[in-house]
């Protein structure tokens, strides 16, 4: 494992409004060219987070993908974010992690957020993915996912570095402020109990539903101490994540040799 360069990008993403959030986290992606590994950036950052996914969704053939797979090849960076995916009859809140090399991965939002009706509009995802990326295996999720600390269990893997499944979990969300105490408590814990950093990408501003977001995006280490917090205003901030801590934490405190094994029931 090498050390990680990862840039938060906080931004206040304009409602329905593709081309604009294009033209708008384009600028803001491009002030970390040549100084980040990986870029994140919030969920629906093209869209903000809507029901109305007649008007926002595209196709995995559609501009939305394409700009995002130019965009990481420019800034020679990987760049992860989600947006609203039609496959067919059903769209998907789908986080794509789009490589350099115009490559790409995509985790399908497996919890959808009943309280806003996700779950009467949009399909759910049935399958985790890890990444890797120099040296670091990742797992990304979206927003509501955080609350479910089954599906995001590290588990036991003896060959990985450390022994366990993954190393840095990444969340892209658009959490409102009025529940930004669980977002910052959920962050530490998923931190804490899983023995690896965590990073959560939220967003700013006011969207069309007259709903507020206070940012709060993060950095936790192993430990459960941030290593650096965002306020509410927009900022691209870009944190150094250290391989030595990590192992050297796993190592004293190897928790993980002590976990319970299950398996997911339908999956």
């Amino acid at each position: 494992m090498q050390t990680l360069n990862v840039s938060l990008v906080q931004g206040a993403t304009r409602w329905h409004d593709a081309p604009a959030n294009r033209d708008y986290y384009g600028s803001l992606v491009r002030r970390v060219a040549g100084q980040s590994d990986l870029i994140v950036l919030p969920e629906t950052f093209l869209s903000g987070f809507s029901n109305d996914t007649r008007s926002a969704a595209e196709g995995m053939d559609g501009e939305g993908v394409a700009w995002l797979r130019a965009l990481a090849t420019e800034v020679n960076a990987v760049i992860t974010g989600s947006l609203a995916i039609r496959e067919g009859e059903k769209v998907y809140n789908r986080l794509i992690w789009a490589r350099p090399d115009g490559s790409f991965l995509q985790y399908d939002k497996r919890h959808l957020f009943r309280m806003a009706g996700e779950h009467t509009r949009y399909g759910g995802g049935s399958e985790r993915l890890i990444v890797e990326l120099k040296g670091w295996r990742i797992l990304p999720q979206v927003c509501y996912d955080l609350r479910f600390p089954v599906w995001l269990r590290n588990r036991r893997l003896e060959a990985a570095a450390g022994g366990m499944e993954y190393d840095l979990s990444l969340f892209v969300a658009n959490w409102p402020a009025p529940r930004r105490q669980p977002w910052r408590t959920l962050l530490r814990a998923r931190a804490i109990e899983n023995l690896a950093y965590v990073i959560g990408v939220n967003r700013v501003g006011t969207d069309g539903n007259d709903l507020p977001y206070a940012g709060d995006s993060a950095v936790i280490d192993p430990l459960g101490e941030p290593l650096v917090e965002l306020g509410v205003q927009e900022q691209v901030v870009t944190v150094t994540l250290d391989p030595a801590l990590l192992l050297a934490h796993r190592e004293r405190f190897p928790a993980w040799m002590d976990a319970d094994d299950f398996t997911l029931n339908g999956l």
